[in-house]
């Protein structure tokens, strides 16, 4: 009976090399971002934006990896296409998507296009950017605005500018922002901002974070014990929180080329030693904390990406960092629901299911680290 499972376990995880070995930042889906001003009864809203992926008629909502989808050739062809040529095509997106976007000011508000700016083909494993200029007049007398992001655009950063304590929110597709005071005062509360962030750190854990997930279980497969299990995850928790701080408050910055094939070379040393240790060396828990000190900054490099509400910052800081915590918690818990505890106690666990476990998880982190420097 073990060995049957243990022959189907081995299967999932060496078909994961596949599913996983696909680049493992360069189609990841990144969020909108919304910026808008009120001024003279007329809203502007800049809309920074993966042109390609919408183009492209990806669902937005329903996939965080462009390689996922049908549309991936498409994706891909588009992203190699200079900006004079996707223009038309973006123009024509544009003018239709941008009446989805739904505005209330006691009226509905009817958005207008006013300008296209697609960036230059740069490396195609890293998304370019993209601009949407929109606008729209206000009705006489409006205090508040109300916008809907639409279902199958996937998360948008929606920031207001120009006023005292602005509105900051993250929406996903079909969201709602609520009521935003157009003279200022929207900005989220402590305890809103802490809530509201939650989701996005473990959204950026389960499903995005994949070499993070794949680290976790690395540390996972050392022993099935909680006292070593323990032990590692304070050490990668403390170390990921300090850097993860310092990067979003700008104390720290390193550019994300280093960042990320470290990250990924260290899966590969946490797997490697996972066949060769039997059991947890002191040592090994200072070098765990050396790469939390890495993670975290791969943690800051997608805050930066987006931002904090500058007005409460710190709440939404550690929320994001909870939602961290949570997302690795559930790995972890479905790791041993999975494995650990029909199997953790078993003679041959390690041989049959640490081990191999541990060779695929190298495997994946060595090739994500030849793609990260090389390709």
């Amino acid at each position: 009976m073990f060995l049957r499972i243990n022959v189907a376990f081995i299967g999932l995880l060496s078909s994961l090399i596949v599913a996983m070995a696909a680049p493992g930042h360069s189609h990841e889906v990144t969020p909108t971002i919304a910026d808008f001003v009120t001024k003279d009864g007329t809203l502007d809203m800049k809309l920074r934006l993966n042109a390609e992926a919408f183009v492209a008629g990806i669902d937005l909502d329903t996939h965080q990896n462009t390689e996922e989808t049908g549309q991936a050739g498409d994706y891909d062809m588009l992203r190699a296409l200079p900006p004079e040529e996707l223009r038309p095509m973006l123009r024509v997106f544009a003018e239709d998507w941008i009446a989805s976007i739904s505005i209330e000011a006691g009226v509905p508000v009817q958005l207008e296009l006013q300008n296209l700016r697609i960036g230059p083909v740069g490396d195609l494993n890293v998304p370019r950017e993209s601009y949407i200029d929109v606008t729209a007049v206000l009705p006489p007398g409006a205090t508040v605005l109300t916008l809907t992001w639409p279902t199958g655009s996937g998360a948008v950063v929606l920031r207001q500018n120009g006023v005292e304590a602005p509105y900051t929110g993250y929406l996903q597709g079909g969201d709602s922002s609520g009521p935003i005071a157009i003279s200022g005062g929207s900005a989220l509360s402590p305890q809103e901002a802490f809530f509201a962030y939650i989701p996005v750190g473990f959204d950026h854990i389960l499903p995005k974070g994949l070499d993070h997930i794949l680290f976790v279980l690395g540390l996972f497969f050392l022993s099935t014990r909680l006292r070593p299990l323990i032990w590692q995850i304070s050490a990668f928790t403390v170390a990921h929180t300090i850097t993860l701080a310092c990067g979003a408050l700008g104390i720290v910055k390193v550019n994300p080329e280093i960042v990320e094939p470290l990250i990924a070379a260290s899966i590969v040393f946490v797997a490697v030693e996972n066949i060769f240790s039997r059991r947890l060396h002191s040592w090994r828990t200072f070098i765990i904390f050396g790469f939390g000190l890495l993670h975290g900054l791969g943690f800051a490099s997608v805050l930066a990406e987006f931002g904090l509400p500058q007005s409460q910052f710190i709440p939404a800081l550690v929320g994001f960092n909870v939602g961290v915590e949570l997302g690795q918690l559930t790995v972890i818990a479905l790791a041993f629901v999975a494995v650990g505890y029909w199997f953790g106690k078993h003679p041959k666990y390690r041989g049959r299911v640490a081990i191999p476990a541990s060779v695929t998880i190298a495997l994946i982190g060595g090739y994500w680290f030849v793609e990260r420097v090389w390709m």
